[in-house]
């Protein structure tokens, strides 16, 4: 996936381990009614290597990883709760399973339909402080994996200034086109993914990654504008 879009770099471990700290302490500051603190340039720039794949070695038969940079690091925060319920999902079906709706908060995952034969559907959440509304609800029959990312929930804040947990690898910085992403496809790691990276590109480039793996996206922007991609009216039943 990284070959499509340097926008979801899970090299990148160094980095957003940099972020977490801040946020962390962030997020406990402003608890206690303080602002928080942002990390500086020179560490950012420290912990970014644009060349840290080149230190890690996968060996896809024996299931090995092998990083041969200290100063390199791996982060699946992006991927591994939605490889996680594709495999279950894959599991179920091949247990025989011919309906069921897994929620693992941000993920969702349907397979076939109800017991009595209705589509599934599943309600997409605006951001909390821009309205409590549902954005859309979307009607789903068969294998469907719903992922959404945003900026309103793991989050602190530096002079009035929310910064969230999805970095952009090139800016070093939490990413500002959109509140929200959500896309919905076949595969649920794929959908998280895609999420990640969609959320730090324009619309135009986001489009383009998503008709490379024929997924559909709803964007939400800073003023809750909703722009949706072309196929996803398909899926909507209620705006």
């Amino acid at each position: 996936f990284t070959s499509y879009s340097p926008h979801f770099d899970a090299s990148q471990g160094t980095l957003l381990e940099v972020w977490h700290e801040y946020r962390e302490k962030g997020i406990a500051q402003n608890e206690a009614g303080e602002d928080g603190e942002l990390p500086d340039e020179r560490t950012l720039q420290e912990a970014y290597n644009p060349q840290s794949w080149d230190a890690i070695e996968i060996d896809e038969q024996n299931n090995e990883v092998t990083i041969t940079d200290p100063d390199v690091s791996i982060d699946l925060g992006g991927i591994a709760k939605g490889y996680a319920v594709e495999q279950v999902k894959r599991e179920l079906e091949e247990r025989g399973v011919n309906g069921a709706i897994l929620n693992a908060g941000g993920n969702v995952v349907t397979i076939g339909s109800k017991s009595d034969g209705s589509a599934w559907r599943v309600g997409v959440q605006m951001p909390a402080d821009l309205s409590d509304s549902t954005l859309a609800v979307l009607e789903l029959n068969g294998s469907h994996a719903i992922v959404t990312s945003g900026d309103y929930q793991r989050y602190y804040v530096v002079d009035g200034v929310r910064y969230h947990h999805i970095i952009d690898p090139q800016t070093l910085y939490p990413a500002t086109r959109w509140r929200a992403v959500t896309i919905v496809c076949s595969d649920s790691g794929m959908a998280d993914a895609l999420s990640t990276s969609l959320f730090t590109m324009s619309q135009e480039d986001g489009q383009a990654l998503l008709d490379e793996f024929g997924a559909e996206a709803v964007w939400v922007t800073s003023g809750g504008e909703l722009l949706y991609s072309p196929g996803l009216s398909e899926y909507i039943v209620q705006d």
